[in-house]
């Protein structure tokens, strides 16, 4: 593992906490905890903390993979483009599955914030890949 992915998993867990932290605990607690959503008095932010990482690294192991097989166009638009669709997968779990196993309601309105969250944390975590890995000056 060089510099660039432990880079890239930093950049992965900043963009995340710097979206998810305010999302999740000062924006919208209140209204996740009405829905049922949280019922946890205190989450356990080790595990959630944890959870990142693991998708971190995930992340900062297939990016570079997948710049290879497409290497043509902006560099950041490919970030945005494969965090949108990796992201995917966590989506379906953070969203759906939660919606199915836990009495949350109204089950739409957990849907759209879900959506709406994670759409902006796979944004936000797109571009940190995709500056991360834009070609220096010398590589151009």
């Amino acid at each position: 593992m060089d510099k660039t992915f432990w880079i890239s998993v930093a950049g992965y867990f900043a963009a995340t906490m710097a979206v998810a932290y305010p999302w999740h605990m000062l924006l919208f607690h209140e209204q996740y905890v009405a829905m049922g959503a949280f019922t946890r008095g205190e989450p356990i932010m080790r595990l959630g903390m944890a959870a990142i990482f693991f998708q971190a690294v995930v992340f900062a192991y297939f990016f570079p993979l997948y710049l290879r097989h497409r290497p043509a166009g902006n560099v950041i638009r490919r970030g945005v483009e494969f965090s949108l669709f990796m992201g995917l997968t966590v989506y379906t779990v953070v969203v759906f599955a939660t919606a199915a196993k836990f009495a949350i309601e109204p089950v739409s309105q957990f849907l759209v914030y879900g959506t709406v969250f994670q759409f902006l944390q796979f944004l936000a975590v797109g571009i940190v890949l995709g500056l991360i890995h834009r070609p220096t000056r010398s590589a151009q």
